[in-house]
């Protein structure tokens, strides 16, 4: 690989980051207007739409591939429609900065996952330090020991915390069920953000979605920083990085969102966050840093 292809890779990486840490104050925005299942089910027709056409494009679709329909229903349900509306309904109830640090926690489901369904993650003082450091900070954005006088709505940490494991379910499936078919990348999320468009279709009430494209910059954050821009590109972005870097490499995108989103949440919208706030961010990434290093020792 060339040194402009790598650069390209790692701009890629910072930008996918970039774009994933602005999508909770994306979210904010939108359900200030609409429900989190119409949020779910609008980001993902918007996001579908262009990857639907580079798929066409590129000919990377195949009728031939549907009969793993089954197995792109499931990655469907968990890591899009699930995901997002859970994600969704969260924002809406905590302030976007924190629904943000808490999608840190990503990677500490995903091992919890392998570890009770595929059994091939390394069981290491490392690893099991990093995820307990992990679900600390978790604790410590959502403070139940306050009870009722704290500021944090518990049952938006529950939706986060859901729509992580969601994710977290996602990757052990995707790689025992999905990843030996061999399919092309930019197929696989064409069918995944297609099959999680019905279903969100299936289960959300369309009544009020206008409401949204009455106010137009929360449609346009929508349809652009949702759809566009946190679906559809930063599916091709995804897939772009771990064909040139790795999927390792790629991993590692997950630092940069929850940075991202405390920065926009503080800086600029003047969202409240307090040290204890920022100690939580630091020691989720910190367990995330220490459980990688595990599993790769």
């Amino acid at each position: 690989m060339s040194l402009i292809q790598r650069n390209a890779a790692y701009m890629a990486f910072v930008l996918l980051g970039v774009i994933w840490g602005s999508n909770f104050i994306f979210m904010k925005w939108a359900a200030d207007w609409i429900s989190p299942s119409q949020v779910a089910l609008l980001r993902v027709l918007f996001g579908f739409i262009p990857i639907l056409l580079v798929g066409l494009f590129t000919r990377s679709l195949s009728w031939s591939h549907l009969r793993h329909a089954h197995h792109f229903m499931v990655m469907a349900l968990l890591a899009t429609a699930l995901y997002y509306f859970a994600f969704a309904k969260g924002t809406a109830l905590l302030l976007s900065s924190l629904a943000g640090m808490l999608s840190g926690a990503i990677p500490l489901f995903t091992f919890l996952a392998a570890l009770a369904f595929l059994r091939s993650e390394p069981v290491n003082r490392r690893s099991i330090g990093g995820t307990l450091l992990g679900f600390v900070g978790v604790l410590l954005i959502a403070r139940p020991w306050q009870g009722a006088v704290a500021d944090i709505d518990p049952v938006g940490v529950l939706y986060m915390v859901l729509g992580s494991l969601s994710v977290g379910l996602s990757f052990v499936y995707a790689r025992k069920f999905v990843s030996p078919l061999r399919l092309p990348a930019l197929a696989l999320a064409t069918y995944q953000t297609g099959f999680a468009l019905l279903l969100l279709l299936l289960v959300s009430d369309l009544q009020g979605t206008q409401r949204l494209f009455a106010h137009p910059g929360a449609a346009l954050a929508m349809v652009v920083g949702l759809g566009l821009l946190g679906t559809g590109i930063a599916y091709i972005l995804y897939y772009f990085i771990v064909d040139r870097l790795g999927a390792i490499v790629a991993s590692g995108v997950t630092y940069i969102p929850p940075v991202v989103a405390l920065l926009i949440g503080v800086f600029l919208i003047g969202e409240p966050v307090t040290p204890i706030d920022m100690v939580a961010m630091v020691t989720i990434l910190a367990g995330v840093g220490l459980l990688q290093s595990g599993r790769k020792a």
